[in-house]
């Protein structure tokens, strides 16, 4: 369990890194844009470039990456399992975001790459 824990609390960390990265420097949110108002980023959705919306998929795949990593490494035993966890975590969050804020309905490709990214994290940190 602690594995897992700690994979998730490395993984949302990486994932807000990059986040806070691509809205501050990469691609700057419009002045008025509050990242914290669910509303505010619902109207610039719409109007988000592309690359943005890559780099947000990057984030969120990175949490499921090195979260997913970090668990195998800390498990006690079944290192994949604890990795999947942690990608099936990422998963969830990822689908409640996607309904409470809203995205391109291209970005929704990146649900199931949670698992293979976890599973790729799990296979190569248990080695």
């Amino acid at each position: 369990m602690l594995a897992i824990v700690v994979g998730m609390l490395v993984g949302m960390t990486v994932n807000m890194a990059i986040i806070e990265l691509n809205s501050r420097y990469l691609f700057p949110l419009p002045d008025g844009v509050d990242p914290t108002n669910i509303e505010q980023l619902r109207s610039y959705i719409p109007d988000m470039p592309v690359g943005s919306a890559l780099m947000v998929m990057v984030a969120h795949l990175s949490q499921a990456l090195f979260g997913g990593a970090v668990a195998a490494r800390l498990a006690a035993s079944k290192p994949i399992m604890m990795a999947m966890w942690v990608g099936l975590f990422s998963m969830i969050g990822g689908i409640s975001a996607f309904y409470m804020i809203g995205g391109p309905t291209w970005m929704l490709i990146e649900l199931p790459l949670y698992l293979v990214v976890a599973f790729g994290a799990g296979y190569f940190a248990a080695r």
